[in-house]
C-alpha cells in the first residue's frame, strides 16, 4: 500500500462520497475510482459499498480507515519534525512550468501557499510538456503544469487553464484564403509553419 493509496481512500470515507473526495484531493473522480479499486484489488477485500446515498465502508473498510488516518498522522507528524532539518527557509517546492505561462496563472495559489507555508520555498523550472513528464518520473519535480492530460494512470492531473490556440498570417495571405465561414484548417496545410517543436508537447 503507497501513502497516495490511504490518502485516497480516508478522503472517499470522509467526504461520503467519489466526487467531494475528488475535489478535496484535485483529482478527477475516475482516477480516484481507480485508485480505491486498485487498492480493493491488492487487499483482495471490498472495502466500500457504493449506493445512491453515497458511499460507505465495509467492515474491511472500516478496519483500514481507522489503520490508515493512524499511519498518515503518524507520516505527517514525522515531515513536521524534518522540516526542523531543512535548513533555513524550510522545504521545497519543485514545480515545473511551461516556457509561456499564462499571466497571473500561479500568482493566487503562491499567495495562499505562502501565507499558510511561510517557510517554503518555491522551486520553478521552464521545461517542456515531454520534460516536465520525465522530470516528475524521476521525482525531479513536485508538480508540473503540462500543456496536455498526461497519458495513462501513472499521474494524476486536474484541468486548471485553458488556452487558446491561433495563427498568424499576413492579411494578403489570409484574404487569399478566407472563405464565407473564414480560413478553414485545411486551408492552411500548404503552408510553411514556424511553431513549437513536436518533442516539447507530443500530443
Amino acid at each position: 500500500m503507497e501513502l497516495r493509496e490511504l490518502r485516497a481512500f480516508v478522503a472517499v470515507v470522509e467526504e461520503g462520497g467519489l466526487s467531494a473526495a475528488a475535489r478535496r484531493l484535485h483529482v478527477s473522480q475516475p482516477a480516484l475510482s481507480q485508485t480505491v479499486g486498485g487498492l480493493e484489488r491488492q487487499l483482495g477485500v471490498r472495502l466500500l459499498v457504493r449506493g445512491s446515498a453515497g458511499v460507505q465502508a465495509t467492515e474491511a473498510g472500516t478496519a483500514l480507515f481507522a489503520e490508515a488516518r493512524a499511519v498518515l498522522a503518524r507520516h505527517d507528524q514525522a515531515l513536521r519534525v524534518m522540516t526542523r532539518y531543512t535548513g533555513p527557509g524550510g522545504g521545497a517546492l519543485r514545480i515545473g512550468i511551461p516556457l509561456e505561462l499564462p499571466a497571473g496563472l500561479l500568482d493566487p495559489a503562491l499567495a495562499e501557499l505562502a501565507e499558510a507555508h511561510p517557510d517554503t520555498r518555491v522551486q520553478a523550472r521552464h521545461l517542456s510538456t515531454a520534460e516536465q513528464l520525465a522530470a516528475l518520473r524521476t521525482g525531479e519535480l513536485d508538480v508540473g503544469f503540462l500543456r496536455e492530460r498526461p497519458p495513462g494512470p501513472e499521474f494524476d492531473a486536474l484541468l486548471v487553464a485553458r488556452e487558446e490556440l491561433g495563427v498568424l498570417l499576413a492579411a494578403e495571405r489570409a484574404a487569399e484564403l478566407a472563405g464565407p465561414d473564414g480560413i478553414a484548417l485545411d486551408a492552411l496545410a500548404a503552408l510553411q509553419w514556424v511553431g513549437f517543436p513536436r518533442s516539447g508537447s507530443p500530443a
